[in-house]
């Protein structure tokens, strides 16, 4: 491949295409067991019924490890949302059908959603009574395992010109509570600044998924928590200012 063509700029990663393949490359200093990780997710995901990227191969270059995948033409969800404002609802509502399609599907093979959060609530620095609180809560959270993006946002939907949309980046994904995995998508819309786009986002969920909203709530301050351990500042603040166990039930 060549690797001049950058096609997005992450934070410690930089996606790069060739034609019909594109490699995201990792900053030297990336955890490698993070990087393989987030292969085996994107490996299993392949398995489902969903459109994603396929994997092509997982290598070194110049010293950086880097996940070599199809090349997917088209433009974000969130780029369509930018050029055509007047339909931020319909292109919410799709995004919600699309969510709700990943929520459908089965890898038993991902690993624990509850499990993640539990070692991410672990590594803050929050006191140990809130995390006593967190963790109680989420261990009298309903299991489940369905399949959860982890990083469900706009930006991660590919809409070809044809219309059909794929869904990239799965790095974070796992099986567990779909409503952990839409708390998540809502603190983002709000994180990105949008709280209109984040209620109407909500609102369209709870509706075609027969959810109470009230139940993705009590999800909100531990998805934030968790969230929360390697977010910038500004982000990390925010997060926290869901954590508040007086309000907790």
């Amino acid at each position: 491949m060549k690797y001049d063509s950058i096609i997005a700029t992450r934070k410690k990663k930089v996606v790069y295409r060739d034609g019909d393949k594109c490699a995201k490359v990792f900053d030297a200093d990336f955890s490698k067991a993070d990087v393989l990780n987030e292969a085996l997710n994107q490996a299993r995901i392949e398995e489902t019924n969903l459109n994603i990227p396929k994997i092509e191969a997982v290598e070194m270059i110049d010293g950086k490890w880097a996940i070599v995948s199809e090349y997917v033409p088209g433009k974000t969800l969130d780029e369509l949302m930018k050029e055509h404002p007047e339909k931020k609802r319909e292109y919410i509502e799709y995004m919600v059908d699309l969510q709700l399609v990943v929520h459908s599907q089965k890898a038993p093979l991902l690993n624990k959603l509850k499990d993640k959060m539990v070692r991410k609530i672990n590594s803050t620095d929050l006191s140990a009574t809130i995390r006593y609180e967190l963790l109680t809560r989420l261990e009298g959270m309903p299991k489940h395992n369905k399949v959860c993006h982890g990083d469900f946002n706009p930006s991660n939907i590919i809409v070809r010109e044809d219309g059909t949309p794929f869904i990239i980046d799965w790095s974070h994904a796992t099986q567990g509570n779909a409503s952990a995995d839409v708390a998540r998508t809502y603190l983002l819309f709000c994180l990105n600044g949008d709280e209109e786009g984040a209620k109407i986002y909500l609102d369209l969920f709870c509706k075609k998924s027969d959810t109470a909203k009230q139940y993705v709530q009590k999800w909100m301050p531990i998805v934030a928590a968790s969230q929360s351990v390697k977010a910038i500042e500004g982000e990390r603040e925010f997060l926290l200012s869901w954590v508040d166990v007086v309000d907790f039930e």
